[in-house]
């Protein structure tokens, strides 16, 4: 059986899709690192980054959105209730359910606007596209696509994080 870190108060349900979000975020990641490292993910791979800027933004966005996946988390287990003692200044402090709840839905909304602009963008056509075969196309496509579940898990999480910190909802 899947052994979790979870707290016992906190629903199977919650723990699973909390533990889901980076997972659906990791595909897009390792894509774009398979870009960086020049792998045939498109057909003009080797022109795709030009510059180091270009390799270490794509590389620094695949990091950054796989810590914030992360930070789901803690939705789910004891860092998301009390601030761990490491911490500068927060280290012990209980965490304000209202301030993690507003955090969590805010990057839900975000997400939101990503997706939405990116639909629009292909839709209209704005941008040079990807290059790519068929095949190509549909590694792109079973990468992302993933990604498209971080805000409703994320949402369902926070929302039941936000329920079982402040005794509403059960």
């Amino acid at each position: 059986m899947l052994k979790t870190n979870a707290l016992p108060t906190v629903p199977r349900w919650a723990v699973l899709a909390a533990h889901a979000v980076p997972l659906a975020v990791l595909p897009s990641g390792l894509w774009r690192l398979a870009l960086v490292a020049g792998l045939p993910v498109t057909l003009d791979a080797g022109d795709a980054m030009t510059g180091p800027g270009a390799c270490l933004y794509v590389v620094s966005l695949s990091v950054v959105s796989e810590l914030l996946a992360f930070l789901t988390l803690g939705l789910v287990r004891a860092w998301g209730e009390v601030f761990p003692r490491w911490l500068p200044f927060l280290g012990g402090r209980r965490v304000n359910p209202t301030a993690a709840t507003a955090t969590a839905l805010a990057g839900v909304a975000g997400l939101c606007a990503v997706a939405g602009w990116g639909a629009y963008a292909a839709y209209a056509g704005l941008g040079p596209g990807i290059p790519a075969s068929p095949a190509q196309d549909a590694l792109l496509v079973a990468c992302y696509a993933p990604l498209l579940a971080w805000p409703p898990l994320l949402a369902a999480v926070a929302v039941a994080y936000h329920r079982r910190r402040t005794g509403r909802g059960q």
